[in-house]
């Protein structure tokens, strides 16, 4: 049979495998708090409720034995990075796991279309790597460009908070006008700092969560300014008004410097784009002439110090255009 067609059945067999396991481990039927507030709200009575509890006692004991895979799965990627806290900053729509297989399929489809497209057996391995590298590049481009809204939003929200003690609101009331009045993200973030002070966690130390979650510069000056003025006093309003006066004079410096250095950003790219087009250019022009590189000694050494030049251009190039305000 044809290889190209085993790989093909192999792959949607896997793929089957892995959406079979899912939707075992997830519960699409009302939860145990959803059950609660039914009987709470009367759309349900407490004998029903009774009578679910066999049904609840099956589904947690299909939860324990199924859901070992999910814990198991956390702790190892515990061990290689705070990968939790990244989705949480990048306030991503899908977990951990369901994540994790959308990899696995990128890479899967990464050997198959390496395979459709003849490319040599060495670079299977490659293809399936940078195919399945493609969500977790997805998942820092999303908390990067949230990042950046965030960032954009804060002056308005300190102009806002500021307002606010003018009249003779308090900071938490400040901060729930942020809550009302602004868009996404900040106001999902604020929102979280004022129900954390509204259970009882002192107003600083519940913005200082709010950085562990968008480690922002300028948000950092604020929870100092916050900190500092809740043990020595002062006028907050003033303070608010020149952190966001000196947040928007850096934008606008910011936007200056990205102007200056765009040529430089562009021909890093493409002269970090342009050895790798020339090679798959050369190979379909002349496969036999780009194999030695693989079958030779010297052409994978050639080819080892051509990533680390690679690598060293890159982290040199972005030394270069990548200016600290």
């Amino acid at each position: 049979m044809d290889p190209l067609f085993i790989s093909i059945v192999a792959f949607v067999a896997v793929v089957a495998i892995i959406v079979a396991i899912m939707l075992v481990m997830n519960d699409f039927s009302n939860t145990d708090v959803e059950d609660r507030l039914q009987v709470l709200t009367g759309h349900k009575n407490d004998t029903e409720e009774d009578g679910d509890d066999d049904k609840i006692l099956k589904k947690q004991m299909l939860k324990d034995g199924v859901g070992g895979m999910s814990k198991a799965f956390n702790n190892l990627i515990s061990k290689f990075g705070n990968l939790p806290l990244i989705f949480e900053q990048a306030h991503s729509p899908i977990g951990i796991e369901v994540f994790a297989v959308i990899s696995i399929v990128f890479a899967a489809v990464g050997v198959v279309g390496g395979m459709a497209a003849h490319a040599p057996t060495p670079l299977l391995p490659v293809c399936a790597i940078f195919a399945g590298i493609l969500p977790y590049m997805w998942i820092l481009r999303r908390r990067k460009r949230r990042f950046a809204r965030f960032g954009a939003q804060l002056p308005d929200a300190l102009e806002l908070i500021a307002r606010a003690l003018r009249s003779g609101h308090s900071l938490a009331s400040g901060i729930q006008v942020v809550v009302h009045e602004m868009p996404e993200p900040i106001s999902n973030e604020f929102g979280m700092a004022y129900e954390e002070q509204n259970l009882g966690i002192p107003i600083d130390q519940a913005l200082k969560n709010v950085f562990r979650r968008v480690p922002n510069l300028d948000f950092k000056f604020f929870v100092t300014a916050v900190a500092i003025q809740r043990q020595a006093g002062g006028d907050l309003a003033e303070i608010l008004d020149k952190i966001g006066h000196i947040v928007r004079e850096r934008f606008r410096i910011m936007g200056q410097v990205q102007a200056l250095t765009g040529e430089g950003r562009i021909s890093g790219v493409v002269l970090m784009a342009l050895p790798i087009v020339l090679f798959f250019v050369m190979y379909y022009l002349n496969a036999e002439y780009m194999m030695l590189l693989f079958t030779e000694e010297l052409g994978r050494k050639m080819i080892a110090g051509a990533v680390f030049l690679q690598i060293l251009g890159a982290i040199t190039i972005k030394k270069i255009i990548e200016i600290k305000i």
